[in-house]
């Protein structure tokens, strides 16, 4: 894996996603490996390596989409989860959430 999927393969278009919502900064796709029945990720379309480096700005439209995605996913499927990582945990180093629902599948 690259050190930064989301640029390096989804905003290239090497990566092809099925979009749920976007604005002119945040894009929220069907992840393209999902590890829960409904595993969405919410990115910055710019570049951010982490949560502790976006600015408030940006975190505020994030959180917006965020709050919005995990509202529909609650609603169709009864219950959400939403999931950030830092550090080691943080597999791709460009800021990302993941809006989750059922029970994990590996």
């Amino acid at each position: 894996m690259t050190e930064d999927f989301y640029c390096d393969e989804v905003f290239s278009g090497k990566t092809p996603v099925e979009k749920v919502l976007e604005t002119e900064s945040v894009l929220a796709y069907h992840h393209t490996r999902p590890f829960w029945p409904v595993h969405i990720v919410v990115v910055p379309k710019q570049h951010v390596p982490s949560l502790l480096e976006v600015s408030d700005e940006l975190l505020t439209e994030i959180f917006g989409v965020i709050k919005q995605v995990a509202a529909e996913v609650k609603d169709e499927h009864g219950a959400a989860r939403v999931l950030t990582n830092l550090g080691e945990y943080q597999d791709s180093k460009h800021l990302h959430f993941h809006v989750l629902s059922g029970e994990q599948m590996r």
